[in-house]
């Protein structure tokens, strides 16, 4: 395991950023502290789902097919819930049915579209992954929940400004 550092390489690499583009310095900070983060999170969610075989992307895919009434949904729209390129989700759904937890079923009327089905193995899965990501509080923890609501609102504007939703 690599040691921590006693440096923070963003605020270095802000000092830097600020001796040649000092108008372009706090958005460079803030850019690369959201990316940081990103990276921190996913490791940390991905570690306590890794003793279950998982990662985080199989697991959203997992969870989205629980909430549905049926348990499942068109890979088309799975991806696009996802928010995931389709090679991607055509990866996720083979690994998943690969190990039992869905299956790919033909749609009842539309015979362009599968479906991937939640299976009663993939179901107790979903909860059981809920239970760990839950239980480290998504790699989250270090934040209050007023923090994280303020979080939430300014990552949302972004989101928003880039036509996400």
């Amino acid at each position: 395991m690599t040691k921590p550092s006693t440096t923070d390489a963003i605020s270095e690499a802000r000092r830097q950023w600020n001796k040649r583009w000092p108008e372009a310095a706090s958005s460079m900070a803030t850019a690369t502290s959201i990316m940081r983060a990103q990276q921190i999170v996913l490791k940390a969610v991905d570690d306590s789902l890794r003793p279950l075989s998982l990662t985080f992307a199989r697991f959203e895919a997992l969870t989205l097919l629980s909430f549905t009434k049926s348990g499942e949904l068109p890979l088309g729209k799975l991806g696009k819930l996802l928010m995931i390129h389709p090679t991607s989700v055509t990866n996720i759904v083979d690994r998943l049915c690969g190990d039992g937890l869905i299956e790919r079923i033909p749609h009842p009327y539309d015979r362009r579209t599968t479906l991937a089905k939640i299976t009663a193995e993939g179901r107790a899965l979903a909860k059981a992954a809920a239970d760990v990501v839950n239980a480290i509080d998504f790699g989250v923890a270090a934040l209050s929940k007023n923090e994280k609501e303020a979080l939430i609102e300014i990552v949302s504007k972004l989101r928003v400004a880039s036509g996400d939703f």
